[in-house]
């Protein structure tokens, strides 16, 4: 009995983007190991997105929802979709970002086969200047803001980052889940790499590749002569979220023990960088609501 070939359907968030989410399928559909089937959930339904969709030339399934659901809604949906139509891996694709190389998906499944992963990330890097990452990689205590920062490894074990280009097997996500829908916008990724860092399976980024993104250095800020990130969107609506998120996240297991030095860094941004007393009370009551669980 012949086995049957590994199938990969990749999963693309969208809303109100059609030029991005353009480039991002023509990356998709130039892989030369092509993802069997495309799932794009669109936050924002509109003809011009199907059209996009269906001009890409690659099998898929539109799904509009006529609800935001945010990144963390929208994954959620279009993974269960994904896990639905019977296949092996699931390549999660934000709309904004797409594949450096034709290769892309080849080398991931061909990291995850020889490092045994459950998951597998590629290096993030910044479109205008793919020799910085998007988004810095935590180390431990360290933090890494340029490729050349990871030292050469092929493998960097139990980091990733991961609504960027990230594999996932179907047996990683019956293990830890779909995102939390609770968590709209802010903090959905680094709750389920919490899920994932608690689960015992192997996952990592594999540096030979690169999936290019914009810089996501805008809304961070740095402290103590810029050893340490702060996140502080500029958009109020989303800062609220995102100070909220945090206060959940470091109440659940695996991450809290990040609470007292994430609000020993806050307090400095707001007091002594800022002297924004006032900053200082937002933040203090916004992640006393995500450690109650008030996410209305």
């Amino acid at each position: 009995m012949t086995s049957r070939a590994t199938r990969v359907v990749c999963v693309v968030v969208t809303r109100d983007r059609v030029a991005t989410l353009r480039r991002c399928l023509a990356a998709l559909a130039a892989q030369s190991r092509r993802p069997d089937h495309v799932v794009v959930v669109d936050n924002g339904p509109d003809d011009a997105t199907l059209t996009t969709l269906v001009e890409s030339g690659l099998p898929h399934t539109y799904l509009p929802s006529h609800t935001n659901l945010g990144g963390a809604g929208g994954f959620a949906y279009g993974i269960l979709t994904a896990r639905a139509l019977g296949t092996d891996w699931v390549w999660l694709a934000d709309d904004d970002g797409r594949p450096a190389e034709t290769s892309t998906l080849a080398t991931l499944l061909d990291a995850a086969r020889r490092y045994e992963l459950a998951m597998a990330s590629p290096l993030v890097v910044d479109q205008d200047d793919p020799g910085r990452l998007a988004f810095p990689l935590r180390r431990r205590l360290r933090w890494a803001h340029r490729v050349e920062d990871l030292g050469g490894r092929p493998l960097v074990a139990g980091v990733a980052n991961l609504f960027n280009g990230a594999l996932f097997s179907a047996a990683a996500l019956d293990a830890v889940g779909v995102p939390d829908p609770r968590l709209f916008i802010r903090g959905d990724e680094v709750e389920v790499h919490r899920r994932l860092a608690r689960s015992g399976l192997r996952f990592g980024t594999c540096t030979d590749a690169r999936y290019l993104h914009p810089s996501g250095t805008p809304d961070v800020e740095t402290v103590l002569a810029g050893r340490l990130p702060v996140y502080v969107p500029v958009d109020r609506s989303r800062r609220d979220r995102a100070f909220r998120n945090l206060g959940y996240l470091t109440s659940q297991p695996g991450l809290r023990w990040r609470r007292w030095p994430d609000e020993a860094r806050y307090a400095w941004y707001f007091l002594v960088r800022r002297r924004d007393v006032d900053g200082w009370r937002q933040w203090l009551a916004r992640s006393a609501e995500g450690r109650r669980e008030r996410f209305s």
